[in-house]
């Protein structure tokens, strides 16, 4: 048993504290990214923005599941972290996850188009998959079939959610503590996008029992629906882009799709 110099203690391996470097503080189980080193403290800063200041201890800190020393840069750079598309701290060394049996549902696939290209990064990270559901009449036998349960979440992007409408009379038929719908008040989620991306005041004003994308089209002069999602899809191209509405919805199924068992 004592073969060995079984004296000599295990060495903890020193990182630089860069700005972007993504680790857990041991005691807490905080994980964050590196926004600011001063003094003997570091900043590190969650994926929801908030930001908790831990000292730089020994051993205090978890990098891939292993323990390590954070050190003072001997130039610090004062470079700010790269952001994705939602806004997020981007962390370019992650791995796209396994897909977790957890889902997002949103109605179309330009709905599914769109949070692709916001939330991406985010989504890959998780591990959570977004599938399009080509319309929610039937949402109900579609989550029954789903069969939604602890360590199985569904979250679903609802469109023109808003009082009295058929979209709400459906998903007030919803009640698993498993599922959580949210959506928005826009009758598409072209509508989603704001109008001054696309050079225009606002929204064209669709007479009712008028196919909305059809009308907008004729309002604004594009010829087909699929020329206008083009041009729509390449104007939204950050969270800054769309409307606070449907920033809240998705990040609130984000949230409650990876949310621990």
């Amino acid at each position: 048993m004592l073969a060995g110099d079984w004296r000599r203690r295990r060495v903890t391996p020193e990182v630089d504290a860069e700005p972007g470097l993504v680790v857990e503080d041991a005691d807490s189980g905080f994980c964050g990214a590196v926004v600011e080193v001063a003094g003997s403290a570091v900043t590190l800063e969650d994926r929801h923005g908030r930001r908790r200041l831990f000292p730089l201890l020994p051993a205090a800190f978890l990098l891939d599941g292993s323990p390590v020393t954070l050190r003072r840069l001997v130039r610090p750079v004062a470079v700010p972290a790269r952001r994705t598309a939602s806004g997020s701290i981007a962390v370019p060394t992650a791995r796209a996850q396994v897909a977790k049996a957890s889902r997002i549902w949103v109605e179309g696939v330009h709905d599914a188009a769109l949070v692709e290209q916001i939330w991406g990064d985010d989504l890959r990270v998780e591990g959570v998959v977004v599938e399009p559901l080509h319309g929610i009449d039937d949402l109900p036998a579609a989550i029954a079939a789903f069969a939604p349960g602890r360590g199985r979440r569904l979250g679903v992007l609802v469109d023109h959610l808003v009082p009295g409408s058929k979209e709400s009379r459906i998903v007030a038929a919803v009640t698993s503590p498993h599922v959580l719908v949210t959506g928005h008040p826009y009758v598409d989620v072209w509508q989603a996008v704001r109008p001054e991306r696309l050079g225009i005041d606002a929204w064209p004003v669709v007479p009712h029992g008028q196919p909305w994308k059809e009308g907008v089209c004729a309002a604004l002069g594009v010829a087909e629906p699929s020329d206008m999602w083009r041009l729509i899809l390449s104007r939204a191209r950050t969270f800054r882009d769309v409307e606070t509405p449907l920033i809240g919805a998705v990040e609130r199924l984000i949230d409650f799709v990876t949310e621990p068992p």
